[in-house]
């Protein structure tokens, strides 16, 4: 019987725990699910020998291959170094398998001559589950695993689960909401958008205790779900009862598009229109637009006409191939931008028309919601600073010339502005800046935002 030495299976697991990268480590610890490993992958020298403490060799062996066909690594770098032991496994359990079958074969004869039915033919299904029974426990794991569960874009197509799980991350969860049953009683309910690799789909949850249970960027098993389609607003939705099982899984990378696609599920929205035809449109429309945005105004305190009170707001930019338009957030919605730079591409919906005069822009709503399409990219240039609109401690804003002649506003830490040119950021910070102006620096720039700065 082939023997695996657990040393020498450490020293293979170290090497391939060492091939990961941090994202790959991350997955592979949420697959294992060991207590120890759980919240860090800093230490990763004692991994390998946690891992084999929790499992055993043999059990960590087939954890091991089953979590590299997950994340994937199918490489030859980790391969080579897991199939001497996935291979020694097979042959031991192989071996096994031969010694159980001629106890079976010798038991049965035996009873053949007690038992009259004993010629009688054995079913097919009974043959086929006695034959996957016996494959090697690594890859029985594997099959299950791969057959078990079925996409969402699947799910949305044939609009039937059957027995099989959808696995999914929770993109964005509502508020709770209520509904009122024949008997009239108040019952509550939410909603969840969920994406996986292949697409996205909105999660009716029954039931206030629920709520609790799901968060947002965590990753669930669903099963015994009722699969619904809305004919007039021609979505899938996936109904999770009392009846339906839910349980945590492994991490899954969803891409950037589909999260956004599962944001949007959540919140109704009229259709996106251009800038140009939010601009035309009459006062108070209800609009979506969507585009880059070019600039993002300072938080401003206002005080509303004919009310004894004052409001907060903040202006941004936005700008498409028919025009660009102001965008008014008041109060709350304000932090709907904390994370958008300008560059980013956007969508914003359910704003409303404003006309003053000639101009128009928009206003937030309580329904308004911004979503971020596409980062701005990250571009290397050199710029001539020529003029500083605003300098603080934290952060400074500066004018600067590009290489089209063209002028524009940047924002830079100051810190990294102050070591850049080599002066003080206590006292007259802003004087001691204009003493050096105009002068060049060659820059990582994101949008209008300064990352990297460096004396030309």
């Amino acid at each position: 019987m082939s023997s695996i030495s657990e040393s020498e299976w450490k020293k293979a697991l170290t090497f391939i725990i060492e091939d990961l990268d941090k994202p790959q480590l991350k997955k592979m610890l949420g697959f294992l699910d060991i207590p120890k490993q759980k919240k860090t992958t800093k230490s990763r020298e004692t991994i390998p020998q946690t891992i084999i403490e929790f499992y055993g060799v043999e059990k960590s062996i087939q954890k091991i291959d089953e979590a590299m066909l997950w994340i994937p690594r199918k490489d030859e770098a980790v391969q080579d170094q897991l199939r001497p032991f996935v291979e020694k496994l097979k042959n031991k359990e192989n071996e096994g398998n031969k010694g159980n079958k001629r106890k079976r074969s010798e038991t049965e004869s035996e009873s053949a001559e007690k038992t009259p039915e004993a010629g009688r033919q054995t079913h097919p299904e009974t043959v086929a589950r006695g034959r996957h029974l016996l494959r090697p426990v690594w890859l029985r794991g594997e099959i299950e695993k791969r057959h078990a569960r079925k996409s969402i874009h699947d799910v949305k197509i044939s609009g039937d689960l059957g027995n099989k799980v959808i696995a999914g991350k929770v993109v964005q969860k509502s508020g709770l909401r209520t509904y009122e049953t024949k008997k009239r009683e108040k019952k509550f309910f939410f909603y969840l958008g969920v994406a996986d690799e292949t697409g996205s789909i909105k999660v009716m949850v029954y039931g206030r205790e629920r709520y609790q249970r799901f968060q947002e960027k965590s990753c669930y098993l669903f099963r015994e779900v009722i699969m619904e389609e809305n004919v007039i607003k021609g979505e899938s939705i996936m109904k999770v009862t009392k009846k339906s099982i839910i349980s945590k899984t492994a991490p899954i990378d969803v891409p950037e598009n589909l999260e956004m696609e599962a944001r949007m599920l959540i919140y109704s929205q009229t259709p996106v229109c251009s800038i140009g035809q939010a601009i035309g449109s009459e006062e108070k429309t209800s609009v979506s637009v969507e585009g880059k945005v070019t600039e993002i105004g300072s938080v401003e305190t206002v005080k509303l006409k004919n009310k004894r009170r004052k409001r907060d707001k903040r202006e941004f930019q936005l700008e498409d191939g028919t025009g660009s338009i102001w965008i008014t957030l008041w109060g709350e919605d304000m932090k709907q931008l904390r994370g958008i730079s300008p560059g980013d591409s956007v969508r914003v919906v359910n704003v409303k028309t404003s006309h003053y005069y000639d101009s128009v822009s928009l206003n937030s709503t309580d329904f308004t919601r911004i979503f971020k399409v596409q980062s701005a990219t990250v571009e290397n240039v050199t710029i001539q600073i020529i003029g500083i609109k605003d300098a603080k401690k934290t952060e400074t804003e500066v004018d600067a010339q590009i290489s089209s002649g063209e002028v524009q506003s940047f924002v830079v830490t100051s810190s990294l502005l102050a070591k850049a040119f080599g002066v003080r950021l206590e006292g007259d910070f802003e004087d001691r800046l204009l003493e050096k102006m105009p002068f060049s620096a060659d820059v990582e720039i994101k949008g209008n935002k300064i990352m990297k700065i460096k004396y030309a």
